[in-house]
């Protein structure tokens, strides 16, 4: 079992890790291209162990390294002023370009889930 340290009269002894090794752990499971289980293993932790301290420890430790992911995106209503491209310099192999009233063109591909671009379609139309 992970994290077991010895038996003591049959009895299986846990090994206590100090608030440091935690967090020093939860910073490495953070790490770009990190894998949480094998960060685990390579610490002899439970992997629900760490997402665990993930969750107490997370926000202090990514707030202490790194900045956010996150994009800015911009809604607007303004119709773009670049130029239309022509429909022949567009590969139109296994393409579809849908134009919507209000100037809103969507270009998908063959394996666009029609679901999904019901939605998008209908979202659009009712802006």
């Amino acid at each position: 079992m992970a994290g077991e340290a010895e038996s003591k009269g049959g009895r299986v002894q846990r090994r206590r890790r100090s608030e440091e090794e935690r967090r020093r752990i939860v910073s490495e499971s953070f790490e770009p291209g990190a894998s949480v289980s094998v960060v685990a293993r390579r610490h002899d932790v439970n992997t629900n162990l760490v997402f665990t301290w993930r969750r107490r420890y997370g926000a202090s430790v990514k707030a202490s390294g790194e900045s956010a992911a996150f994009v800015p995106a911009i809604i607007s209503n303004d119709v773009p002023t670049q130029a239309p491209v022509p429909a022949a310099a567009v590969p139109m192999a296994g393409r579809m370009e849908i134009e919507l009233p209000g100037g809103c063109r969507l270009i998908v591909g063959r394996d666009v889930d029609a679901v999904v671009l019901g939605r998008v379609i209908k979202t659009l139309l009712h802006r």
